[in-house]
């Protein structure tokens, strides 16, 4: 696997390829795109370890839903409007954010996650590389490749069986 400091080199040498790859796919989607990604999604996440890197929740912060703010509430043992006012904002967008980063629920020692059972909706789905519709996130993609080394693993995967369909 990628280590997290090396990651940000290669994502620079291969945006270019990246960005095409995506531009092309979201063009012209192939009928099979979504089962690709599932297979390439499952073998990357076979051989990656997540508790090594961590790099997702030093970095970026999810999007919270009600439904999210509703369950980590009564986890935590608080008010909704006390989990908000304590760790959220409301970004740009108009979405519940994280007020700061690293995301204050990830043990810095060992990347464990103490709401891990309750995190939410976007931690779950993070880096979205098995997502439906995946040529629909492609400037996602693009920014989550940076930051994790399994999103890069299975672009590069994405890329070499499509490589190898276009010969």
């Amino acid at each position: 696997m990628i280590s997290p400091e090396e990651l940000p080199k290669l994502a620079k040498e291969h945006s270019k390829t990246h960005q095409r790859l995506l531009g092309d796919l979201k063009k012209k989607k192939p009928k099979d795109l979504d089962q690709t990604m599932l297979l390439l999604h499952q073998e990357v996440f076979e051989q990656t370890d997540c508790l090594s890197c961590g790099s997702c929740c030093r970095t970026t912060g999810p999007l919270f839903t009600t439904k999210d703010i509703e369950r980590i509430s009564k986890k935590l043992k608080l008010k909704p409007g006390e989990f908000v006012s304590s760790y959220l904002k409301i970004d740009q967008e108009g979405d519940y954010v994280l007020q700061k980063l690293p995301c204050p629920f990830l043990d810095l020692s060992d990347n464990f996650c103490s709401i891990y059972q309750d995190r939410p909706k976007a931690c779950r789905e993070f880096p979205h590389t098995d997502r439906r519709d995946f040529q629909n996130i492609s400037t996602l993609t693009l920014e989550n490749v940076k930051i994790c080394p399994a999103a890069f693993g299975v672009v590069q995967k994405l890329a070499l069986v499509y490589e190898k369909n276009k010969k």
